[in-house]
């Protein structure tokens, strides 16, 4: 889509973001040039630095909006259930329908955090891996003081599992091509999870 039709500054920014995000699901987001990104908006590279110095702040912006996205989707899943346990359901649930609709995401995370050196992205998605990180202990700390794990449950580690539960999924749907049907599989993958957490005296048997 031409990009030659009048916008703001904002809205530049933001159809950049929009553009990286579809392509890193096109291509390989290592080997993504600007000038990949200029043509596939219909604009100049010179047009495309007006609005970001450079492309490490280009890929800053893209994590920043991935962060908002992924964070206020969780947020608003688990605020509207029932339990911590159905809480976590409703964070995995949500983050993998997020997926779902941006399959390059994944991708772009991943090639930020293999980047040969350190850069303002590759900070921002360990900032992001460490809030989300924080979301879940809160609820695991509020599922055990209701009961509902099992004793002894490494809740750092109860954490992590979540998080490797999803990358699975991800990975699985990656080699298979086939992100789209993500969440056909997400239910069963979280059912063992649970599984694997709750107490079954007196709680989820």
């Amino acid at each position: 889509m031409s990009e030659r039709q009048h916008l703001s500054a904002k809205e530049r920014r933001e159809r950049t973001v929009e553009t990286v995000v579809t392509l890193c699901s096109e291509e390989e987001p290592a080997t993504l040039t600007t000038g990949r990104i200029a043509q596939r908006m219909g604009v100049t590279q010179g047009a495309l630095f007006r609005h970001f110095p450079n492309k490490d702040a280009i890929w800053a912006a893209v994590v920043a909006w991935v962060t908002d996205q992924v964070m206020a989707r969780v947020g608003a899943a688990a605020e509207a259930a029932e339990d911590p346990l159905a809480a976590l359901e409703a964070m995995f649930l949500a983050h993998v329908a997020f997926i779902a609709e941006h399959p390059g995401v994944p991708r772009l995370l991943m090639a930020q955090l293999q980047h040969p050196r350190p850069t303002i992205a590759s900070r921002m998605v360990r900032g992001l891996m460490k809030r989300y990180q924080r979301r879940l202990l809160g609820l695991l700390e509020e599922a055990r003081r209701q009961g509902r794990l099992r004793p002894g449950l490494d809740l750092d580690a109860a954490a992590t599992q979540f998080i490797g539960c999803l990358q699975g999924l991800v990975m699985q749907s990656l080699i298979a091509d086939d992100v789209a049907s993500i969440g056909e599989r997400a239910p069963a993958a979280f059912e063992l999870y649970r599984h694997g957490i709750r107490t079954t005296v007196g709680g989820d048997a």
